[in-house]
């Protein structure tokens, strides 16, 4: 297990969400592949989300960048 996965399981075994955006970050960052990328970005995103956390925006500019998100909209009703 590297340091990186370590330090994932102990934010989420404590709880801490400002780590976890980090963390998910840097494994983001430091993934081989695109869709590994793509999978910890969306993590990211979706701790940020849940916490408030000042980098969601720029989270959320990084997956539509890679073409992983759709842009914020207004609802639409749905198809009928």
């Amino acid at each position: 297990m590297s340091k990186l996965d370590a330090a994932l399981l102990a934010a989420h075994a404590s709880g801490n969400t400002e780590r976890l955006v980090a963390l998910y970050s840097q494994a983001a960052d430091e993934a081989e592949s695109a869709e590994g990328a793509a999978f910890y970005l969306t993590q990211a995103y979706v701790f940020a989300l849940e916490a408030g956390h000042a980098d969601a925006p720029s989270l959320h500019q990084r997956l539509l960048d890679a073409g992983r998100e759709e842009p914020l909209g207004l609802a639409r009703a749905p198809r009928r």
